[in-house]
């Protein structure tokens, strides 16, 4: 009950009665003020309600941001630290699970890493939708979970056949919906530095490419492949605890429905608008027939070097040279890509798929250490430049609105060939008894996915040539209507002139 309901005798009384010695036709306007004052009373208590007004939300720059930071930091390094050295545990499931007698014997194994590398990419549109509905906190704590449970559960694994589950689906799931949020929950607290805190985030994953091979060999050797694995579970241990500092911030703008509904509409969900866009659709199939040998070497690169420079090869400086390169890369092309306009910076990522492919084909024919090295840092140094230009690349394709969902739907489209790439590897080395063809074909994939790419510069061009074309013939007509108008206001004007 409010103020204005707890007198409503003296309220009537005073609305009945009219003075006397009032003439009747100013009574009506004694009772329209009396009505207009007992509005002023009840109206404006609606407009005082709290948080009626809405106050504009300031990212902290800083604070406890800088510990999610950190958070994220250690998600981006753990996740994909473990997938880029997986050619390391490669080599221990060779001699662990299998003989040199069994033909199929790398074509099996290299499906352990390739699934586990797509299933990160193909759960990434439904990762999105669990972002939305359950919030940061909720999704990357559950999903670091998921994944120490498959790993664990990988290490006491003694065939192929379960680990494609434990390792290939269970903790790779768990991988991406620890990762996704890692990289949304730094929108909350960072605007301005956005981009700076961005690129120390992702220099995680090459910081864990150049220390992990090491370390993993070293344990590989002293404890053997379980124990590594469960010694790996810390990893996923302190990528739950660090879930737990993604505290959102940001005004939640309410889902509810009449129906009391909490989930938002399906529509906003899964966004279809954005394949309207031509462009995109191009980029959206480019990319991912790129990735067939994308990789390749991250899971085949350290048999081939015992295979060609003995088991004494320092393998492991070849994923570090490839992760140091790959982290200045990203530093050094995504800050070349705010000098480059709109869509030409597909020409970035066309060079990029070039020079990988281009280094895949080169790697048989280095018959030197030296020469394998060089290679791999010319593939890290574009494999960087390959990553940081994916987001302004989708932004200047479909826009800041719909940008989420687009990269979404592309990493989920990545999943396939990442999957199938190194096994159809593996099944070329089982046969023809050398890598060799296997890094030559690998090499294609690139070149043609970057050869398609160089059409979005053009199909956009033509789509804003034809959209200005449209507003032209638009700003024409309207024109012409006008001086038409104009021509029948001169003409009646003569006409009553002569009239006159």
């Amino acid at each position: 009950m409010t103020e204005g309901t707890k007198m409503p005798d003296g309220d009537a009384a005073g609305k009945d009665e009219v003075p006397a010695g009032v003439p009747a036709e100013n009574r009506w306007q004694e009772e329209d003020k009396k009505e207009d004052w007992g509005t002023k009373v009840t109206v404006p208590e609606p407009q005082c309600v709290p948080g009626a007004e809405e106050v504009e939300f300031v990212h902290p720059e800083g604070g406890w941001g800088w510990l999610v930071m950190l958070a994220a930091m250690w998600c981006n390094g753990s996740v994909f630290g473990i997938q880029n050295a997986f050619g390391i545990l490669f080599l221990s499931l060779l001699r662990e699970f299998g003989s040199e007698d069994d033909e199929d014997l790398r074509f099996r194994t290299a499906w352990v890493g390739s699934l586990s590398m797509g299933m990160i990419f193909f759960c990434s549109p439904i990762v999105s939708v669990f972002t939305d509905i359950l919030g940061c906190r909720i999704t990357a704590v559950g999903g670091a979970a998921v994944g120490l449970v498959g790993l664990l559960a990988s290490s006491f694994v003694t065939s192929l056949g379960p680990m494609y589950f434990t390792y290939g689906i269970v903790f790779a799931c768990g991988c991406s919906f620890a990762y996704q949020p890692s990289l949304v929950i730094l929108g909350h607290y960072f605007k301005k530095r956005l981009g700076l805190v961005n690129g120390i985030v992702t220099a995680g994953s090459s910081i864990f490419t150049i220390t992990l091979p090491f370390a993993l060999s070293g344990l590989l050797e002293k404890v053997g492949l379980q124990n590594t694995m469960r010694v790996l579970c810390i990893l996923m241990f302190v990528l739950m605890l660090a879930g737990f500092t993604y505290k959102p911030i940001l005004p939640v703008k309410s889902t509810n429905t009449q129906t009391g509904r909490q989930c938002p509409p399906l529509g906003q969900v899964f966004n279809i608008n954005i394949w309207k866009s031509v462009g995109y659709r191009i980029w959206a199939f480019g990319v991912p027939a790129a990735l067939y040998g994308y990789f390749v070497p991250y899971v085949h690169l350290m048999k081939h070097v015992e295979e060609r420079f003995g088991t004494e090869a320092s393998k492991e400086v070849l994923l570090m040279c490839i992760g140091i390169t790959s982290g200045v890369g990203r530093l050094i092309f995504g800050r070349v890509a705010d000098y480059v306009s709109g869509v030409s910076k597909v020409y970035l990522q066309v060079t990029s798929f070039f020079v990988i492919g281009l280094m895949s084909m080169m790697i048989p024919l280095c018959n030197i250490f030296g020469g394998l090295i060089a290679v791999c840092l010319l593939m890290g140094l574009f494999d960087g430049c390959f990553i940081c230009i994916m987001a302004p690349i989708a932004f200047e394709l479909v826009g800041a609105k719909d940008v989420s969902q687009a990269i979404g739907f592309l990493l989920g489209l990545m999943s396939v060939p990442m999957t199938v790439g190194p096994p159809i590897a593996g099944f070329l080395r089982d046969r023809l008894g050398s890598y060799d063809v296997a890094f030559y074909l690998a090499g294609i994939p690139p070149i043609f996915g970057g050869a398609v790419l160089c059409l979005i510069p053009w199909v956009e061009a033509r789509r804003k040539r034809a959209e200005k074309e449209v507003l032209n013939k638009e700003q024409d007509l309207t024109q012409k209507m006008i001086e038409h108008e104009k021509g029948q206001e001169d003409a009646q004007c003569k006409t009553g002139e002569s009239v006159l």
